[in-house]
């Protein structure tokens, strides 16, 4: 089967594209795409991670078809940003 996983920071976004065993789980995706390498500041211990922006566990059993995202904190509550936005 065929899945995604995603990761993005302010300046650069990764989609990659990979065949993967059926059964496979969220957290072997990540190790397989490569992503981990790439972005070292990825800490899968602490950073959430998704299916087409649900919230999951790493032992998640990926379908065909399946985006993984690897979510970074929020450096600003969206309530607090949207105020700032209205106060402009």
């Amino acid at each position: 089967m065929t899945i995604e996983v995603a990761y993005a920071t302010p300046d650069k976004q990764a989609l990659v594209s990979l065949p993967v065993p059926l059964d496979t789980t969220a957290e072997q995706a990540i190790h397989a795409s490569g992503l981990l390498a790439q972005f070292p500041e990825i800490d899968l211990e602490q950073t959430k991670v998704g299916v087409f922006g649900v919230l999951c566990n790493l032992d998640h059993s990926l379908k065909h078809g399946d985006r993984v995202e690897i979510y970074r904190p929020l450096m600003l509550d969206p309530k607090a940003a949207r105020l700032q936005r209205a106060k402009k």
